[in-house]
């Protein structure tokens, strides 16, 4: 005990700013790369690899009554340095992509100052709305920030304008063009029958009653690549559902569909503060 008492004592002594810098610049880090992991199903391999290494050092304590197995630990974690990256080749992956995004300043779409939606995400809306109606199954990705160049190829270029019409002519079921995604970028409908990348995140089989189909999955799947903002109406239910960085928010009306792409796609009007105090003394004298 009293040995115990004296490392801590010698702890603190050596204890410094810089000490608490590195102790809070860690915690970080460790905070931030759990955050990231959380939605994805390593969270599971995390925990039981966490387990592991506490298991393992509790028994190394006991090197001397257990020879046999302190070397098997010794032998074993070395190669987890070279095991680890393979394992969460996948997260780093979207770790990096995500930092990546952090650097974008020069938005390629611009949003609108009022509170009002621009005309072709009105359009989508209505799109949608109608094909929830005649239970027609769509995917609708909206670009934002992140360029989808690698995936409108994959696609048949339209470069046309938005119109519910085409939307509901694309998706009309046996068409050459209703597998796959439509891609929007700007006021232009760029591609239709593009291919999209397929989730394997566990979030659309958590619920057995809710099993998802492949077009959820592309539309997860391309929420987890880039910001895009996607849309998809199910073709057994009529249920529309909006997917964005990784999550999705399932079975929702056409107001509430308007209601969050409202708060991508516009932001409250500023006005200078000068103007703002004399619309208010002018709205107070006519009072």
């Amino acid at each position: 005990m009293i040995n115990f008492i004296n490392n801590i004592v010698f702890v603190f002594q050596r204890f410094t700013w810089w000490s608490l810098v590195d102790v809070i610049l860690l915690s970080t880090i460790f905070y931030f790369v759990l955050r990231l992991l959380q939605q994805t199903q390593s969270k599971f391999l995390i925990r039981g690899i966490i387990i592991f290494a506490l298991l393992a050092a509790l028994f190394s304590s006991f090197s001397e009554a257990m020879p046999g197995f302190s070397w098997l630990i010794s032998s074993i974690l070395p190669a987890l340095i070279f095991v680890i990256p393979v394992i969460f080749s996948q997260e780093i992956r979207k770790t990096f992509e995500r930092l990546g995004r952090a650097g974008n300043i020069i938005p390629s779409r611009t949003t609108t100052t009022k509170e009002t939606l621009p005309d072709d995400i009105v359009e989508v809306i209505r799109a949608a709305t109608r094909l929830s109606t005649l239970r027609h199954g769509a995917l609708i990705v909206i670009e934002r920030l992140d360029n989808l160049q690698d995936y409108t190829v994959t696609g048949v270029m339209l470069n046309s304008e938005i119109s519910p019409e085409l939307i509901l002519q694309i998706f009309y079921p046996n068409t050459p063009l209703h597998d796959g995604a439509v891609l929007i970028k700007g006021d232009k409908l760029v591609a239709a029958s593009c291919v999209m990348p397929l989730s394997s995140s566990s979030v659309l089989t958590e619920n057995p009653d809710q099993k998802m189909g492949l077009r959820h999955r592309a539309a997860l799947g391309i929420s987890e690549v880039s910001d895009a903002i996607v849309v998809v109406v199910s073709e057994e239910t009529g249920a529309i559902s909006i997917a964005y960085n990784g999550r999705m928010i399932q079975r929702i009306d056409s107001e509430r569909l308007g209601a969050i792409l409202r708060t991508f796609f516009t932001k409250p009007e500023r006005k200078p503060l000068f103007k703002s105090i004399q619309e208010q003394l002018t709205t107070r004298r006519f009072k």
